[in-house]
C-alpha cells in the first residue's frame, strides 16, 4: 500500500472501511460521532479504511513476476456516480499493480440474465479472474460454477452472491442503512413521517439496506414511512430520483414529511427541494461528493441538516486487488460472521453536519481535485488498493 501526505490532498481512506471485528481480535471502527477520540482524529483525514486485510503469505518470486488477464462485469447503473467510480478504480488498480496484462470491462445496463451471458463471455475470453457487481445473489451461479471449473477466480463486489467458490468484498449494507436510519429517527425525536428512497429493486445491496432500514424502524415504532412501507425505487438513476421527488412535491405530500432517507441520490433530492422553494427536512445519504458539498454550503442550502454514510466505490479496485492476491497464492482472511462464506466485509461510518467536528470531517474528505460530484469521496481502501486518487480520476486501465 502506498502512503500519501496531506500536502498532496490525497484521500488515505482512514476511517470508512475496516474489516469486521470477527476477522481478528481488533475492534472495528465506530461511527465518527461515537468513536473514541483517537478514531475521530483519524476520521478527519478521509472517508476510508485503516486496517489492512488479513495476514497473507508472501507470493513466490515467479508468482510476483507473472501477469494476469482479468475480466470486469458491471450490469447496471451506467451513468450513476458510484458505478462509474467503481469501474474507474478497477481500471486504476489493474494499471497500478503492474500485474494485469489485459483488463476486459463489460459495463452496461442489463438484467441478471444479461449479466450471466456477460460472465460467460469473459470465461470464453480466457481470463484468469472475473470481478463483478452482481445483479442478483443467485442467478449468476451457473456461470460462476463454470468459471470455477475452468480454474477462474471470481470476486463479487458491492454485494454478495451465494456461489460458495466466489469471494465477496463489500460494504456492510445492512449497517449502512441502519446507521443512517437510526440517526434520522433520532433527529426526529422518534416520531414523524420519513420519505424512503431506495436503489435498484432486487439488487443484493438494496435488499440488505432495506433490512437495515427496517431494523432501525422496528426500534422506532412511531416513525411512519412514505410513499409506501417498502419505499420508492430510483434504480440508482439520477433522473429517476429527481422525477420521484418532483412528483412527490407536486402531490403535496412533501409538506407533511419530517425527514428523508436516501440511497445514494441525496444530491438530486436536495436539488429538487431547492428548485421547488421548499423548506429542507433532515436527510441522510451516502458520502457522494455533491451531497457532502450541499451539507457544507449553508448559503445556498440554508437550514439543511444531514448526515453522510460512507459507501466506498473503491470496492471495484479492491476487487481487482483481491483477485491478484488469490491468483498469486496469497492467503486471504475472511469474516466468519458474514452471511456468506469467503466474505471481506467493510464497515461504514456516519458523519453529520450538526457540529463543528462533523463539518471538519466532511471538509477533510473533499481533497481530490477533478472528482466528479456524483462520485463517493472514498477513493482508496488501505491494504486492498495501490493506485493514487489521481489515477482513479483518470480512469485508465492497462493499455489505455
Amino acid at each position: 500500500m502506498k502512503h500519501f501526505g496531506k500536502a498532496r490532498g490525497l484521500l488515505a481512506l482512514v476511517a470508512v472501511a475496516t474489516l469486521a471485528a470477527a476477522c481478528s481480535s481488533s475492534a472495528t471502527t465506530a461511527p465518527a460521532s461515537q468513536a473514541p477520540a483517537e478514531s475521530q482524529a483519524a476520521a478527519t483525514q478521509a472517508p476510508a479504511a485503516t486496517q489492512a486485510p488479513a495476514a497473507t503469505e508472501a507470493p513466490s518470486a515467479s508468482a510476483a513476476a507473472k501477469t494476469w488477464k482479468i475480466g470486469y462485469s458491471n450490469g447496471g447503473g451506467v451513468g450513476n456516480g458510484f458505478r462509474e467510480e467503481q469501474v474507474c478504480t478497477a481500471k486504476a488498480e489493474a494499471l497500478a499493480s503492474g500485474q494485469v496484462s489485459e483488463l476486459t470491462t463489460i459495463h452496461r445496463n442489463t438484467d441478471a440474465a444479461g449479466q450471466l451471458s456477460d460472465i460467460r463471455d469473459l470465461i470464453a475470453k480466457g481470463v484468469d479472474a472475473i470481478v463483478f457487481n452482481p445483479n442478483d445473489p443467485n442467478a449468476l451461479n451457473p456461470a460462476l460454477q463454470e468459471a470455477n471449473a475452468a480454474g477462474i477466480k471470481t470476486i463479487s463486489v458491492d454485494a454478495y452472491v451465494t456461489d460458495p467458490n466466489t469471494y465477496n468484498l463489500y460494504n456492510n449494507q445492512v449497517e449502512y442503512a441502519y446507521l443512517g436510519a437510526k440517526w434520522l429517527f433520532e433527529q426526529l425525536g422518534g416520531k414523524g413521517t420519513v420519505y424512503y428512497s431506495r436503489g435498484l429493486a432486487g439488487h443484493p445491496a438494496d435488499s440488505d439496506r432495506d433490512k437495515g432500514f427496517k431494523k432501525a424502524l422496528a426500534e422506532y415504532p412511531d416513525i411512519k414511512v412514505v410513499p409506501s412501507a417498502d419505499g420508492v425505487f430510483t434504480g440508482w438513476d439520477p433522473a429517476t430520483a429527481t422525477q420521484n421527488m418532483n412528483d412527490f412535491i407536486a402531490s403535496g405530500q412533501y409538506d407533511k414529511i419530517n425527514g428523508i432517507w436516501s440511497s445514494g441520490m441525496g444530491k438530486q433530492t436536495v436539488d429538487a427541494i431547492k428548485a421547488a422553494n421548499k423548506k429542507f427536512v433532515p436527510i441522510v445519504d451516502a458520502d457522494i461528493g455533491g451531497f457532502v458539498a450541499q451539507l457544507l454550503d449553508p448559503t445556498n442550502y440554508p437550514g439543511l441538516q444531514g448526515a453522510a454514510v460512507t459507501n466506498t466505490a473503491a470496492v471495484g479496485g479492491a476487487g481487482v486487488g483481491l483477485a491478484l492476491k488469490l491468483l498469486n497464492g496469497e492467503a486471504v482472511q475472511t469474516d466468519p460472521s458474514a452471511p456468506q462464506p469467503n466474505t471481506v466485509l467493510l464497515v461504514p461510518v456516519l458523519v453529520d453536519n450538526l457540529t463543528d467536528q462533523g463539518k471538519a470531517t466532511l471538509q477533510s474528505w473533499q481533497s481530490v481535485k477533478g472528482l466528479d460530484p456524483l462520485w463517493p469521496l472514498g477513493l482508496q481502501i488501505q491494504g486492498w488498493t495501490d493506485y493514487t486518487p489521481e489515477q482513479a480520476v483518470a480512469c485508465k486501465g492497462p493499455g489505455e
